[in-house]
């Protein structure tokens, strides 16, 4: 996945002049000039891969659980579709946003300290949420989860800024963001299908253990990296006094603002990849075509499911994205934007006519090619419409994508799809009971599952009722989400766009 950490590690990369080591002695800073002046892997400290490895634990573990939790807390737990909806939209969103305050708590207070502060709120979050059954108890446990991970994001960019400069940074982020995808492959492929087969809380116990394990690490062999003089000097309160003076800055030029909003509707589709997507999948999609293609090229008694979305996803990125990238190096950004944007629009508008799991894997396989085009190019064009003497500034708010795309994603999705899919066939089967002359009443609050189990009494099949009652009006109204952020850019650029 094109993860918001790329975005993250774009704005906290400090200036030749921030690099200065004031806190270490001579001897150790010339050691590290000499790791820099190098170029290639051998270029990077311990400390480096060190982080490399926390990121790929703590990236696995979250994709992991965000992989399949949508299903589990709606088909194992019993939340509704629109309460699980609701957490999302809260608890995505602060993953995004926490990284301004934390950024500037973690130069303040120190990475070690900062770093094990996420670790123990990522693995006590966790473990909450894979011991917790009631709705809110489970909301509360994600948000300390979520406190835990928005607070990791900035720490690691950070830490490889400081270790990196105008040679190494381009490939120390590449892998950076190679270690991402990783993760996100790896654990949902094999960690999480193993897990479930036990019991869906095992998957969020596994990231607990992940997660509280990188605290030994982190106290016993990461090395502080060196903070400025000054911004140890400088009192806390002055810290975030600048911080939200910078929100405030950046929140009154409403042209930069309005950009960003623009580009989040294409990230309210990207986003329905951890909700509505896998409902979609998990009821609508056959999967036997691609089941009994596995098996029998394999042997193993394989079958996809909803984790293997994200798997998808992952495995797209780590296969084409230096691929793309290099054809599209080159190339103007907004344009380049806009047709990934298009394409990331195509894959889901496929969606909406993926009941055969090859077309639904050919929705996703476009999507993501659409999404790794679109995204770096985002932030180039960030850069186009920063002021020139407050870019850093600007940069570190171009997250807010993320903000507003899992928020408006979230819940519009969980209850669209309800109130376009779900409720649709209930009514229908509703009628086929009243017209058995069947006892059985499906109450206001009754799921499709159940309402699935009731038609089976009177001989209705759950293919009979999706022929019947189906619609494919939820995926294209995203369809024209899609169509309306490449409309809305064009017209930004054309009449909006100042022309310095």
């Amino acid at each position: 996945m094109t993860d918001d950490e790329k975005l993250t590690a774009e704005s906290r990369q400090p200036t030749a002049d921030s690099r200065q080591l004031t806190a270490i002695n001579h001897k150790e800073r010339n050691k590290m000039n000499k790791l820099q002046n190098k170029i290639g892997i051998k270029s990077f400290p311990f400390n480096y891969w060190l982080v490399i490895i926390f990121e790929f634990f703590e990236r696995g573990s979250y994709y992991g659980v965000m992989s399949f939790l949508s299903i589990y807390l709606t088909s194992e737990l019993g939340f509704s579709k629109e309460g699980v909806g609701a957490i999302k939209g809260i608890i995505q969103p602060l993953l995004y946003f926490l990284p301004i305050l934390s950024g500037a708590i973690a130069d303040y207070m120190g990475y070690r300290k900062t770093l094990l502060f996420a670790f123990s709120f990522l693995g006590f979050g966790y473990f909450l949420t894979s011991q917790m059954t009631e709705y809110f108890a489970v909301f509360a446990s994600l948000v300390i989860m979520g406190i835990g991970a928005g607070t990791f994001k900035p720490v690691i960019s950070g830490s490889i800024a400081k270790v990196t400069n105008e040679k190494t940074s381009t490939l120390g982020f590449g892998i950076f963001y190679w270690s991402i995808n990783l993760g996100a492959f790896l654990f949902p492929m094999f960690l999480v299908p193993a897990l479930k087969q036990i019991d869906g809380s095992y998957v969020i116990l596994a990231a607990a253990i992940f997660t509280s394990l990188m605290i030994l690490p982190t106290i016993f062999i990461y090395k502080e990296p060196a903070r400025e003089a000054k911004i140890k000097k400088e009192p806390f309160y002055k810290i975030l006094a600048g911080i939200f003076k910078n929100i405030w800055t950046v929140i009154l030029d409403w042209r930069f603002i309005l950009f960003i909003f623009i580009y989040s509707w294409f990230w309210i589709l990207y986003f329905q990849m951890f909700d509505s997507v896998l409902w979609y999948l998990n009821f609508f999609v056959d999967t036997t075509p691609i089941n009994t293609f596995v098996q029998s090229l394999t042997g193993l008694n394989w079958k996809f499911d909803v984790e293997h979305v994200t798997v998808i996803n992952a495995f797209t990125i780590i296969l084409l994205q230096l691929f793309v990238s290099a054809i599209v190096k080159n190339t103007k950004a907004l344009p380049t934007m806009l047709t990934g944007i298009l394409f990331g629009t195509i894959g889901i508008t496929i969606l909406a006519f993926s009941s055969n799991i090859w077309t639904f894997i050919l929705g996703m396989f476009i999507f993501s090619l659409g999404e790794m085009t679109a995204h770096p190019k985002y932030i180039s064009y960030l850069g186009l419409l920063a002021p020139q003497d407050k870019k850093a500034t600007y940069m570190g708010f171009g997250f807010l994508y993320g903000v507003f795309g899992s928020s408006i994603g979230a819940f519009l999705g969980a209850n669209l799809y309800v109130l376009l899919l779900d409720n649709p066939m209930i009514s229908f089967i509703k009628q086929k009971l009243a017209a058995a002359g069947s006892s059985i009443v499906l109450n206001a609050n009754a799921t499709i599952e159940q309402a699935i189990t009731a038609a089976e009494s009177i001989g209705l099949t759950k293919q009979e009722v999706i022929q019947q009652a189906h619609t494919s009006e939820f995926w294209l109204i995203f369809t024209g989400i899609g169509i309306t952020s490449i409309i809305a850019l064009l017209l930004y650029q054309k009449f909006i766009l100042k022309k310095d």
